[in-house]
């Protein structure tokens, strides 16, 4: 089960001692969101910005581009320190053209779905896939209400990554918190992006702690009526 803190609830103020201090509060990835006021309704930060945090990194820079058009970025992420890109279909003319692009850089790559997208922009390039992430929250601010459909859609694109017997991590983003944990990780989620659920408040540990602990527990197999009754 891997913590994604997002650096859009960071202080940007001291962006690269937050990244050290989750990164030692535990977290297994961070996510670097990349908004550009077209694609998604805000702007935040480029390249220059991943480069900067990257000699604070240990661990892996999650970078989710919601840019369009997509692809000119791709390239100057992976110079960046990237080690994964995942980009949004809408943003893409040629999604498997994209997703080659990705990958000839050495990173790897993944695929965004917002609530409201059709599971079918999977069917023939899940093969190509490192990563499916899945948009709890229409795309475009932190701390916003974790959409309920989206549990549904976990559990389905779940079924699809099992059945396909590739090592592909399912990650949802937004509104992930301590009291919704339990149900997405349940749902199938092995990555979870979480953003005022780990920077607000400054304990960065024991939110990651708890934030990790309840998705184990929601994903371990409900006990059998033997067990229940031993």
């Amino acid at each position: 089960m891997r913590i994604a803190p997002s650096l859009l609830s960071a202080d940007f103020a001291r962006l690269g001692a937050e990244v050290a201090a989750v990164i030692d509060a535990g977290a297994d990835l961070i996510h670097f969101d990349v908004m550009d006021n077209h694609y998604v309704p805000n702007l935040t930060v480029g390249p220059l910005v991943c480069q900067a945090i990257k000699p604070w990194a240990t661990v892996p820079i999650d970078v989710h581009l919601m840019v369009k058009p997509v692809d000119a970025l791709i390239p100057m992420f992976a110079q960046a320190g990237a080690a994964i890109i995942s980009f949004h279909p809408e943003a893409s003319e040629h999604v498997d053209r994209t997703l080659q692009l990705i990958r000839s850089h050495g990173v790897k790559a993944g695929l965004v779905l917002n609530p409201a997208t059709p599971l079918n922009v999977l069917d023939h390039v899940l093969d190509q896939l490192d990563l499916v992430l899945l948009m709890s929250v229409n795309p475009g601010f932190g701390g916003q209400r974790f959409i309920e459909s989206a549990l549904p859609k976990i559990e389905a694109v779940r079924r699809r990554i099992d059945a396909c017997g590739r090592d592909i991590w399912l990650e949802v983003d937004g509104g992930v918190n301590a009291d919704n944990v339990a149900r997405v990780a349940g749902a199938g989620a092995d990555t979870l992006v979480a953003g005022s659920a780990v920077f607000t408040g400054g304990r960065y540990a024991d939110a990651i702690r708890t934030l990790r602990e309840r998705a184990v527990a929601g994903r371990a197999p409900a006990p059998t009526s033997e067990a229940t009754h031993a």
